[in-house]
C-alpha cells in the first residue's frame, strides 16, 4: 500500500483575491496523529553581542533583537510549523524532496528557519533574507519527528505580510522564491515555481548544470530541474491535495474571509483535513492581515487536533499578554529524549490541558456533536465581531486577554 501523504498545505489570499483589503494566510499542520501541537508566545527580546541560540540540533549566534512571535509548533522541538510575530509576518512550511539528497546530518530543521524567519524578520522579504541566509550557512537536515526512526526532508515556505507573499522552496542550501502581489496562492508537498523566479541563489543555475539537470539552454525551471525522477509516494500522492487546495481558492477568488479559509482547512473530500492512519492535522491557523497598518492582525489557532473538530482562537499581540499555560505542554529539560544521547530513546507526555479536554469530550460520539456545535456558534460569534472591530464599527476588548479567554471557556465547555 502506498504511503499516506505526510505534509501540510498552506493558503494566502491577496486583494482582490479577498473580500476586504486584507491578506488571509492559512495553514493547516499535518502530523504524527499522537504528536501533540502547542501554541507558545514569546516576547521581543534583546541579548548581548555574541549570543547563541539552541535551536532543536544545534545551536548558531542569536541576533541582538528577536521580535514577538507566537507560534504553533510540536511540542518536543524549538522551532514550529506556523507562526505570526508582532509585525504582521506569517510563516508556514512544508515538506519537499528533490533531486538534492537530504542530508542526514543534524542542521537546522526547516521548522526551526519558520522561527528564525519570524524572530528576525519584520516583513516577509526581510524574513525569506533571514532564512535563506541561515540556509546558506547552517544547512537543514535531522529527524523530522519525534523517532528513532529516520524521516528528514527539504522545505518549502510561504511567508506573507500586509503588503505580499512569497513562495520560498528549497533543495539542500539551494532555493528559489517567488513573490506574489495579488490574488490567490496555495503551495503543499512539491515543487511549483516554474520560471516565474524573483530571486535565487546565487549558484543556483550553475549547480544544476554541473549535475546535469539542466542543458544551460533556454528558460530556467526550478520544479522541472529539481523535481526528483523518482518521487516518494507520500509526495505524489499529495499532489491531490495541492490541486484539491487551488480548486477550493479559486472557488472563493474576490470573496476569501477567515472564515472562507477555516472552511477550506477543514475541507475532507480534498484530503487538506486529513485524518489517515498514521498521520492527521494536528494544528491550524488562519490570520487576518489588514492593509492599513493602524489595525491590527489577528491570528487564530486551533491548539487541538483536526479543525473539522476543533475550534479557531484569536490572538492579538498587544502591550499585555497573558500566558496561556492551558495551551503550552510540559517541559523536561535536560531529560526530554530529544536531548539527550542518543535521541528518542523514550516517550515522555506531552499534553497540555486543552488537548486532554479536547481528546477526552470527543470520546463521547453524541457529547462531542452536541459540544462541537456550541463552539462551532461561539467561533461564528467570534469571528462576527472580530470582523466588526476590524471595521471599527465596536470597540475591541482587551486585546491581550482574546486568546486566554477563549481557550479558558473552551476547556469550561468540554469539562
Amino acid at each position: 500500500m502506498a504511503e499516506p501523504p505526510r505534509s501540510c498545505d498552506c493558503f494566502v489570499s491577496l486583494p482582490p483575491g479577498s473580500k476586504e483589503d486584507y491578506v488571509i494566510f492559512g495553514k493547516n499542520s499535518d502530523r504524527p496523529r499522537d504528536e501533540v501541537q502547542e501554541v507558545v508566545y514569546f516576547p521581543a527580546s534583546s541579548r548581548a553581542p555574541g549570543s547563541t541560540v539552541e535551536c532543536t540540533y544545534i545551536s548558531i549566534p542569536q541576533a541582538e533583537h528577536t521580535h514577538a512571535v507566537v507560534l504553533s509548533r510540536p511540542a518536543w522541538l524549538w522551532g514550529a510549523e506556523m507562526g505570526a510575530n508582532e509585525h504582521g509576518v506569517c510563516i508556514g512550511n512544508e515538506a519537499v524532496w528533490t533531486k538534492e539528497p537530504v542530508d542526514p546530518e543534524e542542521a537546522l530543521l526547516g521548522m526551526d528557519l519558520v522561527r528564525l524567519g519570524l524572530e528576525r524578520g519584520d516583513s516577509a522579504w526581510a524574513a525569506l533574507n533571514v532564512i535563506t541566509g541561515l540556509l546558506e550557512q547552517h544547512g537543514q537536515g535531522g529527524a523530522c519527528r519525534e523517532t528513532a526512526e529516520p524521516f528528514s526532508y527539504h522545505n518549502t515556505f510561504l511567508l506573507v505580510d500586509r503588503q505580499e507573499a512569497w513562495v520560498l522552496e528549497t533543495a539542500g542550501k539551494l532555493w528559489a522564491a517567488q513573490k506574489v502581489t495579488e490574488g490567490v496562492k496555495n503551495v503543499s508537498n512539491q515543487l511549483t515555481i516554474g520560471t516565474e523566479i524573483s530571486t535565487e541563489h546565487s549558484e543556483l543555475r550553475a549547480v544544476a548544470q554541473a549535475q546535469g539537470w539542466w542543458s544551460g539552454e533556454g528558460d530556467f525551471s526550478f520544479s522541472a530541474v529539481f523535481s526528483p525522477d523518482n518521487p516518494p509516494a507520500r509526495m505524489e500522492m499529495a499532489k491531490q491535495r495541492y490541486v484539491g487546495g487551488t480548486a477550493l481558492l479559486q472557488q472563493h477568488n474576490g470573496s476569501v474571509t477567515a472564515e472562507v479559509m477555516m472552511s477550506i482547512l477543514r475541507d475532507k473530500a480534498s484530503g487538506i483535513c486529513m485524518d489517515s492512519e498514521g498521520f492527521c492535522t494536528t494544528g491550524s491557523m488562519v490570520s487576518i492581515l489588514p492593509r492599513n497598518p493602524d489595525v491590527p492582525c489577528v491570528h487564530f489557532f486551533t491548539a487541538t487536533p483536526n479543525p473539522s473538530r476543533s475550534v479557531f482562537k484569536p490572538f492579538i499581540f498587544s502591550e499585555r499578554m497573558r500566558p496561556v499555560n492551558m495551551v503550552m505542554s510540559p517541559q523536561y529539560g535536560p531529560d526530554d529524549p530529544v536531548r539527550t544521547q542518543p535521541r528518542f530513546q523514550h516517550q515522555v507526555d506531552r499534553k497540555h490541558e486543552l488537548y486532554k479536554a479536547h481528546q477526552t469530550a470527543l470520546t463521547s460520539p453524541d457529547a462531542g456533536v452536541s459540544l462541537q456545535e456550541t463552539m462551532r456558534y461561539l467561533e461564528s460569534q467570534c469571528l462576527e465581531e472580530i470582523e466588526a472591530m476590524l471595521r471599527g464599527e465596536i470597540q475591541g476588548q482587551e486585546l491581550g486577554d482574546l486568546f486566554f479567554d477563549c481557550v479558558d471557556t473552551e476547556i469550561k465547555f468540554y469539562q
